[in-house]
């Protein structure tokens, strides 16, 4: 017994027989992770989609001739209760496309009439008159008509800024061929044929323009609205054939190279004296890199000049049904198109697809995708993309598209070859050492995307993915 300790100190604190591991620690080596990054995500996108290599930063679409009349959408000015549409935005209708006279087009917006309708209503009848253009400034509209046995059938659902009644303001026997009934409570304006009558008979340059527009149904057109290349078929004897030509657009898009940078700054000391076991500039280059193609990934879907979101053709996108997303939705996306590639969404809507399936009994097969087995609806495959936004009433969009330049699909963009080439697209320049020993790279990536035919990319909007209940 040691002097001085008492026998219950003693059984309190054994006394230590052997090296402690944390003295141990001193002369260990420490087994180290490479630096991780919460981050990085799959970039789905990146991966599928084809490079196209863009000299001279530029990439020109050249399309066919196409007589547009205006299928944008509508947007409005809400002032309270009080909504109004922009006067320059009734330039989106066919028929009031090209028409700049801003005194008129304020004339035409004045005389639009705000209804507010409640779930359920129905806003037009089948067989009815068609007197008024409706627009819709807030809510989702269902049109249903007859089938050919006698049953109901979809038509179409609308949303916030489509229209629906367009011939309705010059022809004096229209008729509603369907039934427009409301999905949500909303807000819409209509515009009576009288009212625009009154506008047209005291605006001689309006009258000018639609003098114009009832001329364009003269010129020939395919179903896509491209100038028709007139041919002959199933003919017999010697006849005279046509002539034709292929007429392009006068004007066609160019896409310029976008541009992500950043500047990477490592101290020299830090450079020189603590590169072992991994090298520190290297491992601050891969993290740099992995952030500018989220970067990169995030502008191909949302920026507004050429993400994905933004340039999707009005008459390809489609409202949900019903909300969630469910295999008709998903069937009405692929019937636009030939040869989806894959469908893109984000993780939260994917899950909202496996719901509905699973209401039906459905479990989608799976296909492999680069080594990698992804859900897949009809043998296209669902790919998740966390850059797709999500709302905050939790609604989101899926995409679908159609890839590669022989395909006349979506294509990615960039130029390979740059000074100090780091990966194809990308580059890592020094920059030199400042008075403070620091060095600096700068990191560069070009990239944009386009779509080279309207078909080529579709979007289902407004798709709920909130859970609901039953």
């Amino acid at each position: 017994m040691t002097v001085g300790t008492s026998p219950e100190e003693q059984r309190e604190s054994p006394r230590q027989s052997s090296l402690g591991t944390a003295a141990a620690r001193n002369l260990a080596t420490t087994t180290k992770s490479a630096p991780q990054m919460q981050e990085i995500t799959s970039r789905w996108l990146l991966r599928t989609l084809p490079w196209v290599e863009t000299k001279g930063g530029t990439y020109r679409v050249n399309r066919r001739l196409s007589y547009t009349v205006g299928d944008g959408r509508v947007e409005f000015i809400q002032d309270g209760v009080s909504v109004r549409v922009i006067p320059r935005e009734l330039g989106e209708l066919a028929l009031l496309h090209g028409f700049e006279d801003v005194e008129v087009l304020t004339a035409i917006a004045d005389r639009c009439v705000q209804r507010d309708f409640r779930a359920g209503e129905t806003l037009v009848e089948r067989g009815t008159p068609a007197e008024q253009i409706h627009l819709i400034a807030h809510g989702r509209i269902s049109q249903t008509s007859v089938g050919k046995y006698g049953d109901e059938v979809a038509v179409a659902v609308l949303a916030d800024g489509d229209r629906f009644g367009d011939n309705a303001l010059l022809d004096e026997d229209a008729r509603w061929d369907y039934t427009a009934t409301a999905k949500t409570a909303g807000t819409l304006l209509t515009l009576s044929r009288a009212d625009f009558a009154a506008v047209l008979s005291t605006a001689p340059s309006l009258q000018a323009h639609v003098q114009r527009y009832r001329s364009l149904p003269g010129q020939r057109q395919n179903r896509h609205g491209e100038a028709e290349i007139a041919m002959s078929a199933g003919h017999t004897g010697e006849p005279a054939l046509p002539g034709a030509f292929v007429d392009y657009e006068l004007k066609p898009r160019e896409y310029e190279l976008s541009v992500a940078q950043t500047i990477l700054r490592v101290h020299t000391r830090v450079a020189d004296l603590y590169n072992g076991p991994m090298n520190q500039t290297e491992e601050q280059l891969r993290l740099t890199i992995e952030a500018l193609r989220e970067r990169q990934e995030y502008e191909l879907i949302n920026n507004r000049e050429f993400g994905l979101l933004h340039n999707a053709d009005f008459k390809q996108r489609i409202q949900t049904h019903s909300g969630p997303p469910t295999p008709d939705d998903l069937d009405e996306l692929l019937s636009r198109r030939r040869g989806s590639k894959f469908f893109l969404a984000h993780p939260r809507a994917i899950a909202a697809i496996g719901r509905e399936f699973n209401r039906r009994g459905l479990y989608p097969n799976h296909v492999d995708l680069g080594g990698q087995q992804v859900p897949a609806w009809r043998g296209v495959p669902i790919l998740p993309c966390s850059k797709i936004p999500i709302t905050e009433e939790k609604t989101s969009s899926i995409l679908v598209m159609r890839t590669g330049e022989e395909n006349q699909g979506v294509i990615g963009l960039r130029q390979t070859g740059l000074p100090e080439e780091y990966e194809p697209g990308l580059s890592v320049r020094f920059m030199g050492i400042d008075e403070k020993s620091i060095i600096s790279y700068l990191v560069t990536t070009y990239y944009s995307a386009a779509v080279l035919v309207p078909d080529a990319l579709g979007v289902l909007e407004n798709v709920q993915i909130a859970n609901r209940r039953d």
